[in-house]
């Protein structure tokens, strides 16, 4: 039985606003709202509960998301005319906040991938990783070529041959933040446990040298590990012909592979929000919040990232820090975020976008405050950087730009072997070797976009589902994606064109 949606609703009783939750017009009286409507509210937009005087802070979720720039009467619509950022203080009180997660009833388990050194995968596939994108299309036509050639129907527990591409490697400086950040990029995926093996695909004179790569880094502990350039190789046909002949080797290889049960502390998943609305915060971003919590309770591990959208709501983070030390490492990484995008002519609060916005977003502060939900209330065990090897097991958090398909690349780098990916307005994306399981915020949207969106978390309002329970759906297909289920952008082929390192640094 559908549950009648309210008009709004107010996420914490100090709030000053109320959320709409259904498209309202002019004159419409709500609940907890002063006055009638001064003019219509599109649904997930903010409403002011009561006057609110010029300068004064605006309140959801018990934070402050603003300041309002001019007067605002009650039953006025709250957005870009008349809310701005303001200054803004957090108190961190690192490591005060911190309350371990209850112990699970039972050990639950998946089916995955056991490899050589420790590591479970939840897909098997061969990767093709270049170096630099001079050896891109090489690496797609190996990859093609495989594909046309049919010989991967012999090796059915293969899932497939990827080539990992990307726009970098050279013209860039050997010895910089750059040049480390994709090192680390590209050993993370040759280590991912969602690969079976690895073919690393170089030109030959690029900075991103192939010898520094497989000498500097223990690419994989198994063995089944390769690499060429092609200029050594005699050229691109030779290149693909020896490319095909070298998977076919390792195919063999893979194929030996098979599901066997593991425990969930084998699981690690990214979690990411984009294109996010004004029911971000209410509806998949908690649920997935709880999800995070079971599977950190059974021994698992989440990632949170997105350094620059969790701008003004670091301080949540701080307080369930581990240590003092933990939590100083995000504040780290907020001050150094405050100075790249300075200078680089951008400021934090270039976000949100004018999508988060149409879907009733005004501020980074507020975008903030619900993307932090995704990472529910367990203790956080280490910060690290982007694309860095996560060692803890826990509830983390990985640096990372707020764009989505590089941070989800720096997370899969980090050994994410799952994906949950939550969005308001739509996102269209997968993450090979890494399935995505999209969660959408609302129930319009996902009728609208059900071929692309796994989870309906919209039911939370149209139909009472609590949070709770909508959390453990998601922990539920959370194991069975891992154990072999597809999820929708895999059914639709998605992954060969997000791989997306993070370039910093002067192109030259």
């Amino acid at each position: 039985m559908t549950t009648p949606v309210p008009d709004a609703i107010r996420l914490n009783p100090a709030d000053n606003i109320v959320i709409a939750l259904r498209d309202l017009g002019s004159g419409s009286v709500v609940p907890d709202v002063a006055a009638p409507l001064a003019g219509p509210v599109s649904r997930g937009h903010k409403i002011a509960a009561r006057a609110v005087a010029e300068g004064e802070n605006v309140i959801r979720y018990g934070q402050i998301i603003g300041v309002a720039t001019r007067p605002i009467a009650a039953g006025e619509h709250i957005h870009t005319h008349n809310l701005g950022m303001g200054a803004h203080e957090q108190d961190y009180a690192h490591a005060t906040e911190v309350r371990p997660l209850p112990a699970p009833a039972e050990p639950r388990t998946f089916l995955g991938y056991h490899r050589a050194d420790g590591g479970v995968g939840t897909r098997n596939y061969l990767g093709i990783l270049t170096s630099v994108n001079c050896s891109g299309s090489v690496a797609r036509f190996i990859a093609e070529g495989i594909e046309k050639a049919g010989w991967l129907d012999e090796f059915p527990n293969v899932d497939g041959v990827v080539p990992i591409v990307h726009g970098t490697g050279c013209g860039m400086s050997g010895k910089d933040e750059g040049y480390d950040t994709l090192f680390r990029t590209l050993a993370g995926y040759a280590r991912n446990p969602n690969f079976a093996g690895i073919l690393l695909v170089g030109l030959g004179c690029e900075v991103m040298q192939v010898p520094d790569l497989i000498g500097k880094a223990r690419m994989r502990a198994d063995g089944n590990f390769r690499y060429m350039t092609i200029q050594q190789t005699g050229g691109t046909r030779k290149t693909i012909q020896r490319g095909m002949e070298v998977l076919r080797e390792m195919a063999e290889v893979a194929n030996q592979a098979t599901r066997q049960p593991a425990g969930l502390e084998h699981l690690m998943i990214g979690l990411q929000c984009g294109g996010s609305d004004g029911y971000s915060g209410i509806t998949a971003n908690p649920a997935l919040g709880h999800a995070s919590d079971l599977l950190v309770a059974h021994g698992g591990t989440t990632i949170l990232s997105e350094t620059s959208e969790i701008y003004g709501a670091e301080h949540l983070l701080t307080r369930r820090a581990v240590t003092p030390e933990v939590g100083a490492k995000i504040v780290e990484r907020i001050h150094w975020w405050e100075e790249y995008t300075a200078r680089n002519g951008g400021e934090m609060d270039n976000n949100p976008s004018p999508g988060n916005k149409k879907g009733g977003l005004t501020t980074i502060l507020e975008k903030s405050l619900g993307a932090v939900a995704k990472g529910g209330t367990a203790p956080l065990t280490q910060v690290y950087k982007f694309a860095e090897p996560i060692t803890e097991r826990g509830f983390v958090f990985m640096d990372s730009p707020g764009y989505d398909p590089t941070s989800v690349t720096g997370q899969i780098a980090s050994g994410a072997n799952l994906i949950a990916f939550t969005t308001g307005r739509g996102s269209v994306s997968g993450y090979k070797p890494t399935p995505c399981i999209k969660l959408a915020t609302n129930t319009e949207m996902y009728e609208r976009m059900s071929e692309d969106m796994d989870i309906n978390c919209g039911d939370i309002i149209t139909e009472g589902v609590t949070l709770e329970q909508k959390g453990r759906e998601i922990f539920e297909l959370f194991l069975r994606v891992a154990s072999g289920e597809e999820t929708k952008s895999e059914e639709l082929g998605f992954g060969g064109a997000e791989f997306v390192p993070w370039a910093m640094g002067a192109v030259m």
